[in-house]
């Protein structure tokens, strides 16, 4: 690190990228676990299936902005459908059920995906959805930086979307009503909040995450059904910051992304390398040890 400055300056910014990426993909998880109470396993396939659905659309000769707004159209249809196949007959029934039925939601999308679009991994129309293409290089402490803008466009544009989430849901009524059925959702319910509006909204707004995030990552390598392992490296970002706090995400989120980056980078050669593969989930492991409710998440004290 000390010898060559400029590597570790690369380092940090690649891992700074995906670190924004995974909080995105873990603010998923916690829209969902502070309106239900249950960890939604489903949230890695719903990036492959948005990305999927995107590029599967411009395939079949549809214009790439047209496909987008398809596209949320049916993350929104996937929302009123699972809401009321799935979780409204689940209501008041232990979480550990709705945990399962979200494993059932993600074999089904797995099954119906490769159904529709094959397995074949796919390229993302990032150059029609006017992502740039391209490195800029700078010269920083005394060696030279890449910076690939498609990398600058994602940390950016995943930047706007964590800040837009978290205004929308501490300032507008939606956002109280969903404080108050991740308190209770009896007194939710006592007060004329309807949990089931809540939780399409919530499943909705999961969906343009996943959108989003479907788009930055494909962009960054390609859409298959392997971005869903990716997506899933949010469980560690969760641990971290906490299930239910936003702003844990976040700071998750970046100390997986720069941590798995430098372990890898400087640590991996010394061990065999691949590193990156479990570096997470053993920092996550290390939490659940010493701190299990994470950085910012609330200590649960229950007396019997």
């Amino acid at each position: 690190m000390v010898q060559a400055p400029d590597l570790l300056v690369q380092t940090v910014w690649e891992g700074l990228v995906s670190g924004v990426l995974y909080a995105l993909i873990a603010l998923g998880f916690v829209l969902i676990f502070k309106a239900s109470g249950v960890f939604n396993f489903a949230q890695g396939i719903m990036v492959v299936f948005a990305a999927l659905t995107l590029v599967g659309l411009y395939e079949k000769g549809v214009p790439a902005f047209l496909a987008v707004v398809i596209t949320l159209g049916v993350m929104f249809a996937l929302a009123v459908t699972i809401e009321r196949v799935v979780l409204r007959p689940l209501v008041n029934q232990p979480d550990i059920i709705l945990f399962m039925a979200t494993f059932g939601i993600t074999y089904f999308l797995i099954g119906f995906g490769e159904a529709l679009f094959g397995g074949n991994p796919k390229q993302m129309i990032a150059e029609q959805l006017y992502l740039p293409k391209g490195a800029i290089d700078l010269q920083i402490l005394g060696g030279l930086v890449s910076l690939q803008k498609i990398d600058i466009a994602a940390a950016l544009i995943a930047s706007l979307m964590i800040a837009a989430l978290a205004a929308f849901f501490q300032y507008t009524r939606i956002g109280r009503a969903l404080r108050a059925v991740a308190d209770s959702h009896k007194a939710a319910l006592s007060v004329g909040i309807s949990l089931n509006q809540i939780w399409v909204i919530v499943w909705f707004t999961a969906g343009i995450v996943a959108l989003i995030t479907g788009i930055m990552w494909g962009a960054r390598s390609d859409v298959s059904f392997a971005l869903e392992i990716v997506a899933l490296k949010a469980l560690p970002v969760l641990i971290l910051g906490g299930f239910t706090s936003i702003p844990g995400a976040i700071v998750g989120g970046l100390i997986i992304g720069i941590g798995e980056k430098l372990g890898e980078f400087y640590w991996g050669p010394l061990i065999g390398g691949g590193i990156e593969s479990w570096l997470a989930y053993f920092i996550a492991l290390g939490f659940l040890l010493f701190r299990p409710q994470g950085l910012f998440g609330d200590k649960i004290i229950e007396r019997i």
